[in-house]
């Protein structure tokens, strides 16, 4: 068998993505925002990329320095951005790779400074404030006199402030806490004469609110991965006017087709996961098996693209759908279509065993 006919494969539209980055840009050029595209869960797939900067992205971002390093080597000469905190063991790599990146450490902040120093560059800084989700993120109090402590070294421009919100504590942007951003760039102007160029106001979760027209004046950047990866805002999971929720489609291929009683038979253990599984006894039903298991994506993460299909369960190796509803006759060899969500993607993605096929 040739490697490239191997399922299963993760079909991948670039006329999609090209099109939902521009509604989101779109969007929130309207409430004065500017849109960075965020590439990690594609793990800075230059495909992707191009897709973005065509959509009309002002630059891309990443959290993985390898990621960064492969749209190095890919040609890009739009801003690239690391946003997650540098690790103070990577900063020369940080400082080579990324135009800028997003910060809470001061000691970490000051290694930049020397990396940056070394190698006759400015490294570009944003600064993030905790608003309440209790992942990364200056407090609040602390946030001014950093800025002055940052002001003093070399190699170094702080350029902005920023917030991350929903990703860790599922806490919602509001006008409330964003405003406590903004407040805190009008502080640093009064205090600094510093005007920050980048108020960036979280990702995606923050959509809602671009959507609502409410959107706290003096934001003017967002980071956007999923919403552009599978056209929906992640707050309330809805979909984005506009855009394409199916832009990724992971196909796999049956392996057997058989009518099977729906209960198992024998005394219940656990299963290959040490969960003891539960079962609803529906009579004989038809099912079939995909070649796709938990050791290639999230299966809690997929959902037929066919409404009456339904995804009984997973081992490592196998999938396994109810097709009895369907009015297609499925055989060993067909392809089905599954829709994956964010966490599914990722773990797609991310998969050695999982072919990626970048389609127009």
């Amino acid at each position: 068998m040739q490697v490239l006919l191997r399922n299963p494969r993760l079909e991948i539209s670039l006329t999609k993505l090209k099109t939902n980055t521009q509604r989101i840009v779109a969007l929130c050029r309207k409430v004065g925002v500017s849109v960075l595209g965020v590439t990690k869960a594609c793990l800075g797939a230059p495909e992707l990329a191009r897709a973005m900067i065509k959509g009309g992205v002002v630059g891309l971002a990443d959290s993985r320095l390898e990621n960064l390093e492969r749209l190095r080597k890919a040609g890009f000469d739009t801003q690239l951005w690391l946003v997650r905190l540098p690790m103070l063991s990577a900063v020369d790599d940080v400082v080579r790779l990324a135009d800028g990146s997003l910060n809470s450490e001061y000691r970490v902040i000051k290694a930049l400074s020397e990396a940056a120093t070394k190698q006759g560059v400015v490294h570009k800084v944003v600064l993030m404030v905790e608003l309440g989700d209790l992942r990364e993120g200056l407090l609040p109090e602390d946030a001014v006199a950093t800025v002055g402590k940052c002001l003093g070294l070399d190699g170094i421009q702080v350029v902005g402030l920023g917030t991350n919100l929903t990703c860790f504590g599922g806490v919602i942007p509001t006008e409330d806490n964003l405003s406590v951003l903004v407040r805190l760039v009008q502080c640093i102007k009064t205090r600094f004469g510093l005007e920050l160029e980048v108020v960036s106001g979280g990702n995606s979760s923050s959509l809602p609110l671009v959507l609502a027209g409410r959107m706290v004046p003096g934001i003017n950047e967002l980071r956007i991965g999923e919403g552009i990866l599978l056209g929906h805002e992640t707050v309330y999971r809805r979909p984005i006017p506009g855009t394409y929720q199916d832009a990724f489609r992971l196909i796999a291929e049956i392996i057997e087709v058989k009518d099977k009683p729906s209960v198992p038979q024998g005394e219940i253990g656990t299963d290959a996961f040490g969960r003891k599984p539960d079962f609803e006894d529906k009579g004989v039903r038809r099912r079939a098996i995909l070649g796709i298991g938990r050791q290639d994506v999230d299966v809690e993460g997929l959902r037929p693209e066919h409404e009456s299909l339904e995804i009984l369960g997973a081992s490592s190796d196998h999938l396994l759908v109810d097709v009895t509803e369907s009015r297609q006759g499925f055989e060993v060899g067909d392809e089905l279509a599954l829709i994956p969500d964010y966490k599914a993607l990722l773990g797609a993605m991310t998969s050695p065993y999982v072919r990626k096929v970048w389609m127009a």
